[in-house]
């Protein structure tokens, strides 16, 4: 699967996330870092999640906008 990752360069480095992933953030010194650790991160977010929907129960649900 491909996720969109969003890099931003700061004083310390490079920070990245996977917004369609709530919370899934990293970080590397260089942006080349920064990419194979999100990598990493995305692929442990959806390990979590795989073992934390194990016997729940999935809906759907559509809400009317306001």
């Amino acid at each position: 699967m491909k996720y969109t990752v969003i890099i931003h360069k700061s004083e310390y480095g490079y920070d990245a996330h996977a917004p369609a992933l709530p919370g899934c953030h990293s970080q590397g010194a260089t942006e080349e870092e920064a990419l194979e650790n999100i990598k990493d991160a995305i692929l442990t977010y959806l390990e979590m999640e795989r073992e934390e929907l194990k016997g729940a129960k999935t809906l759907e649900v559509e809400v009317a906008p306001a």
